[in-house]
């Protein structure tokens, strides 16, 4: 058992986690160039198409990323804007690209006046 004055001398360090984007450490965001845009299948109780984009960042490091929302304009060199969050059912994708960065559009179905931000969706005009 630690007695007070060991603790008093040598206080006890908290667990070093590592960071769960590990793409881009002590930045909210990053930037980067889609290398190859493609589809995937989810894992097993799900069956759908995800879209995901391989993105090389300005930093060097290369991702999967999830390209959220119905329809997409990205192709290969289109610049997009990444941001950490996982997606549960799809293997080794932890990030998500925004919309209405760069080449990445939103979309113009997306008609928002909540959360618009999340979606990439532009302030509804007031009438």
């Amino acid at each position: 058992m630690i007695t007070l004055n060991q603790l008093y001398n040598n206080p006890r360090k908290p667990k070093f986690r590592p960071s769960k984007v590990s793409a881009f450490p002590k930045t909210p965001m990053r930037r980067g160039v889609c290398v190859k845009v493609t589809t995937t299948a989810p894992r097993k109780p799900n069956s759908a198409v995800r879209k995901i984009a391989r993105v090389r960042l300005t930093n060097g490091a290369l991702l999967t990323a999830y390209i959220p929302g119905r329809g997409h304009n990205l192709q290969e060199h289109s610049v997009v804007l990444v941001r950490g969050g996982r997606v549960k059912d799809l293997p080794g994708v932890r990030y998500h690209l925004i919309r209405g960065k760069h080449d990445f559009l939103w979309e113009e179905r997306e008609v928002r006046a909540r959360r618009r931000s999340k979606f990439g969706a532009p302030k509804p005009k007031k009438s």
